[in-house]
């Protein structure tokens, strides 16, 4: 009786059968940091998705601000929101293109574990921070995710390794989906090594562009007849339309172009769009102002606290591996360097609330207990 195939050789097989020739096949994966036995049911990529999903950090993105600042509406978008939203948006467009969907949906899944409370604001505010007291270095979403794969969650593979040892693949995906709040243009996708990488990058900006705009409007911040008139007749009056056309765009430009990208008019209107929310939106002084303060001052407190006073983060650094050289973690704890970056790790893994209750029991006195 001839023995059957594992269930993932048949699907390696339908993959090279059915996929693009521009496309990243699980079976010809880079590898890993640590060697692992294969799985007889998923493919590399398949197992990645599956670690990030059930990953501690995914699940804190529930209670991380994707625009607005602890909602009390039941609608408003947070970071897992945006993280689901991008991955359904890459994903229709790599089955479009015949590209890895696995690989996609890894990538997608895995692209915010890093961002700390609070949005784009909490990271530039945590970056100000940490170049304050290190000349070198700084703090970056998008970095700060693949360290979040590749230390700071539980180990796979073996017990002396930390991080979810993710494949060459999704990691590079991962570390280079992001210019942040700024203008990408099609050149800067080249440093995306795989075709499904630069997917998830261009779905980023489709989803964050018209959900941010769309909790804007829900939350009466910009209205609809504020919205650029070149964006209402050439994109359309509501999300579901706009991200229709720019997906379609995407889709019909690559395969004619062969490379994955936007028409030259659809990249101008995203620009125009942009630029919109930044003035609108994300940097409106007037609307958010005295809010970013705040957030400032909690986050800027509590930082300087846990920097100057080390032994507060003991508990939170003594479930990694000590760094080569050193005896204990409080000897350490001494080096600046070691210890901003642990303090960045330990900021930037919390919640909205939690960073909040946190400063509360740091810096609010207690009622007298009589």
């Amino acid at each position: 009786m001839q023995k059957k195939k594992p269930i993932r050789i048949v699907v390696e097989e339908l993959e090279e059968k059915n996929l693009s020739s521009i496309a990243t096949l699980s079976s010809k994966s880079r590898g890993r940091i640590y060697k692992e036995k294969k799985c007889n049911i998923r493919t590399d990529f398949q197992r990645d998705r599956d670690r990030i999903i059930h990953s501690k950090s995914l699940r804190r993105l529930k209670e991380k601000t994707q625009v607005f600042f602890f909602p009390l509406g039941d609608h408003y978008r947070t970071r897992l929101i945006h993280v689901l939203e991008v991955s359904q948006i890459a994903r229709v467009i790599g089955r479009a293109l015949k590209l890895n969907e696995d690989l996609i949906e890894a990538i997608s899944l895995g692209h915010d574990l890093g961002h700390p409370p609070f949005g784009h604001i909490g990271e530039e505010i945590l970056n100000k921070k940490y170049k304050e007291y290190v000349s070198s270095g700084g703090f970056k979403h998008n970095e700060q995710s693949l360290r979040v794969v590749d230390f700071l969650e539980e180990g796979y593979g073996s017990k002396k390794t930390t991080g979810l040892n993710l494949t060459w693949e999704v990691r590079d995906g991962i570390l280079n989906h992001s210019k942040g709040l700024k203008e990408i243009k099609n050149s800067d996708l080249n440093k995306i090594s795989t075709y499904e990488g630069i997917v998830v990058a261009l779905s980023d900006r489709i989803a964050y562009l018209n959900h941010d705009l769309d909790d804007a409007i829900r939350g009466g911040v910009i209205k609809t007849n504020e919205i650029p008139k070149e964006i209402i007749k050439n994109l359309g009056k509501d999300s579901g339309k706009r991200i229709d056309v720019m997906v379609k765009d995407l889709i019909n430009n690559s395969l004619k172009s062969g490379k994955i990208e936007f028409s030259e008019d659809i990249e101008n209107l995203i620009d125009i769009f942009l630029l919109f929310l930044k003035e609108k939106l994300y940097y409106n002084e007037k609307l958010r102002g005295q809010e970013i303060r705040r957030i400032e001052m909690v986050m800027s407190n509590l930082f300087d606290f846990y920097v100057e006073n080390p032994e507060s983060i003991l508990n939170f650094v003594k479930k990694y591996e000590l760094p080569v050289s050193y005896k204990t973690w409080e000897d350490a704890l001494t080096f600046l360097p070691i210890r901003v970056r642990y303090v960045c790790d330990y900021i930037s893994g919390m919640s909205d609330e939690f960073l909040l209750l946190n400063f509360n029991e740091t810096f609010i006195p207690k009622p007298w207990q009589i």
